[in-house]
C-alpha cells in the first residue's frame, strides 16, 4: 500500500517549529567547515526518503568527525530537531545548460 500525502508530510505546526529552530541556529551553522547551505528537509538517500523531516545542512564534502576543529562539528540535533548533513559539492550560480529557444 502506498504512503499518502498525510502519511509523509509533517504537521504544520510541525515545520514552524522546525523552521524557528533553522533560524536560531542558521548563522552558527554558516560558519562551520565546508557548510555552503542549510535548509529544511527530508534526507534523500539512493533516490528515496531516508528519515524524518529536520535540517538539512549542505556541505562542500563530508569529513569524518575527528578531522574536524570541535566548533566545526555539526551536531545530530538542535533543540529535538534532527540534522542532516548532505555533501552537495560546490555550488555554482547558473547552469551550463544552453537556453530553451521557442
Amino acid at each position: 500500500m502506498a504512503e499518502t500525502e498525510a502519511e509523509v508530510a509533517p504537521p504544520a505546526n510541525n515545520l514552524e517549529r522546525i523552521n524557528d529552530v533553522k533560524v536560531r541556529y542558521e548563522g552558527e551553522l554558516l560558519k562551520k567547515a565546508n557548510v555552503v547551505a542549510v535548509g529544511i528537509g527530508i534526507p534523500i538517500r539512493n533516490g528515496q526518503p531516508a528519515g524524518e523531516v529536520g535540517i538539512i545542512v549542505s556541505v562542500t564534502h563530508k569529513v569524518a568527525a575527528m578531522e574536524l576543529a570541535m566548533q566545526d562539528l555539526i551536531p545530530r540535533e538542535l533543540e529535538g530537531v534532527r540534522v542532516w548533513v548532505e555533501e552537495v559539492g560546490r555550488p555554482h550560480a547558473g547552469s551550463d545548460a544552453e537556453p530553451e529557444v521557442d
